[in-house]
């Protein structure tokens, strides 16, 4: 059995440390150590993106990342983004994003972590792009396209 490592790191705002093993892909110590769902696994090589977090605002495959490469970073996964949505790093309107996922019917998707990232006043363009590597097997890219865009405009005012 190979020698556990331990971790400190920033996740969400919170400060902690979990322990893992050198082969350990930073979704499954999201998911297995610190029990935090919200990031999925679609492919587990790089492909889709439905395991995307923010790394030190740097937005990354966490099951491309091994868990011992995290130590002393920020991280944000789809958990932590209400709570950060102030922060440069985290998305702008996430938490008025979900009213409108849910009432467009793409609350579900595993497309959210990147469409999180677009900007307050996105456009179509602007969230394909976030979008771009993402393979959407739930939705479709429409309603959620739509769903921030719907987001956007309530924080407008417009709505």
């Amino acid at each position: 059995m190979a020698k556990k490592h331990h971790v400190t790191t920033t996740v969400n705002g919170d400060e902690c440390d979990f322990l893992c093993e050198p082969q350990q892909t930073l979704l499954d110590c999201l998911r297995d150590e610190l029990m935090l769902s919200g990031t999925k696994e679609g492919c587990a090589t790089g492909d889709c993106g439905a395991c995307t977090v923010m790394v030190d605002g740097v937005m990354v495959c966490s099951c491309l990342v091994l868990g011992v490469e995290v130590d002393g970073a920020n991280i944000d996964t789809i958990e932590g983004m209400p709570r950060t949505m102030n922060s440069t790093a985290a998305a702008p309107f996430p938490g008025a994003q979900r009213p409108a996922m849910r009432d467009l019917h793409a609350g579900h998707s595993d497309c959210r972590p990147r469409t999180a990232r677009a900007q307050s006043r996105p456009d179509r363009d602007r969230n394909r792009y976030w979008l771009a590597g993402n393979l959407c097997r739930c939705t479709g890219y429409d309603k959620i396209i739509r769903s921030v865009q719907a987001a956007a405009k309530e924080m407008r005012g417009n709505a």
